[in-house]
């Protein structure tokens, strides 16, 4: 970190304790940026800084800082004056409070910056303030100077080091008056219900995964047009009307979200019949098959039982066998018997 420019210079203020620090960017912008021409030639349009007074252009050495009084007069003022402003934050970040991370509205959040320990003497303050944010899960709330204004400040840990964050001051944040919709509108369950589908399909993002598309398609086209090539084209937007229902859109947006991260899309509800198991049963001889479901259940035990090799045939067979034998034993314990015709004829006889 240190081999970064720094662009301040000072010390943090931890009660009786003084760390001594340097004020390192920790955000950077890979915007592309243009420059101003002369559309007729391409000439570069550059503004140059001129003294009124002698009507020359002047050098950056040859530039300060002034305060344009109301009468006109301008009162110079040095960086040595700006160095021993009359308080305490002019070269010191002053901690003023230890909060928990929640108390920070995100609409005050500005620019964050890294600092970093100013030598070795600055290890063991540095260190020890950075273990107490940790262990307290707080940030510190600050006050510092810098570019000529006091300003608010939030410190943090990040990894091994302490981030700071600058913050606006309560009364720069606008309240949101006017712009919440001023007319009564009514959600039903289903509507939440079907966004909270939403949410939970489109799920996480790791932020290291997205990237600026418009940079990227903004390098094509100047790659082109440098190669004497025509620059591509922008694709044409999806074909589609207005949706104008809430719930058509919720759900059409559930399907498209699950669709682009390779899920299933969601099927209509729809009762559809199940296919049938086909069943391979040995055929009996003559075409019969078996008589109850009992028979067929026994049958099936039997079949899968990995010692007995006993078939649903066998199984008929035998039981055709038992009520055959059956029938035959009932037989003989009645015996044939008589008609009352014959009985009557013999009577008759006898007579």
């Amino acid at each position: 970190m240190l081999h970064v420019r720094s662009i301040w210079n000072g010390a943090i203020s931890f009660g009786l304790v003084s760390i001594p620090i340097k004020l390192v960017n920790a955000t950077e912008s890979h915007s592309i940026s243009f420059r101003q021409i002369h559309t007729e030639d391409n000439g570069r349009i550059r503004y140059r800084k001129v003294c009124e007074l002698e009507d020359r252009e002047v050098s950056q050495a040859e530039i300060g800082k002034g305060y344009e009084d109301a009468d006109g007069s301008i009162i110079p003022i040095t960086d040595d004056d700006l160095a021993h402003l009359p308080i305490p934050t002019a070269r010191t970040i002053e901690i003023v409070a230890f909060v928990p991370g929640d108390r920070i509205d995100p609409l005050q959040m500005d620019a964050a910056y890294y600092l970093a320990a100013s030598g070795a003497p600055a290890a063991k303050p540095y260190t020890l303030l950075r273990e107490a944010l940790k262990r307290s899960n707080k940030i510190a709330i600050a006050k510092y100077a810098l570019r000529g204004r006091e300003r608010l400040g939030m410190l943090r840990v990040v990894g091994d080091a302490i981030a700071m964050h600058g913050l606006l001051w309560p009364d720069e944040v606008r309240a949101p008056e006017g712009v919440a919709p001023d007319t009564d509108v009514t959600v039903r369950d289903k509507e939440l219900d079907l966004a909270d589908a939403l949410m939970d399909t489109l799920g996480e993002v790791d932020l290291d995964d997205l990237h600026d598309e418009y940079r990227e398609a903004l390098g094509e086209v100047i790659a082109a047009k440098a190669a004497g090539e025509s620059p591509p084209e922008a694709p044409e937007p999806a074909a589609g009307g207005k949706v104008l229902d809430l719930m058509a859109a919720l759900e059409n947006s559930v399907r498209a979200a699950r669709e682009s991260r390779g899920a299933e899309p969601a099927k209509e509800a729809e009762v559809s019949p199940l296919a049938r198991r086909r069943t391979t049963t040995p055929k009996e001889t003559g075409g019969k098959k078996s008589t109850s479901a009992a028979t067929k259940k026994a049958a099936a035990k039997k079949t899968t039982a990995p010692k007995k090799s006993t078939t649903a045939k066998q199984t008929t067979q035998k039981t055709t066998a038992k009520t055959t034998a059956k029938t035959t034993a009932t037989a003989k314990k009645t015996g044939p018997k008589k008609t009352p015709a014959k009985k009557t004829t013999a009577r008759k006889r006898s007579a």
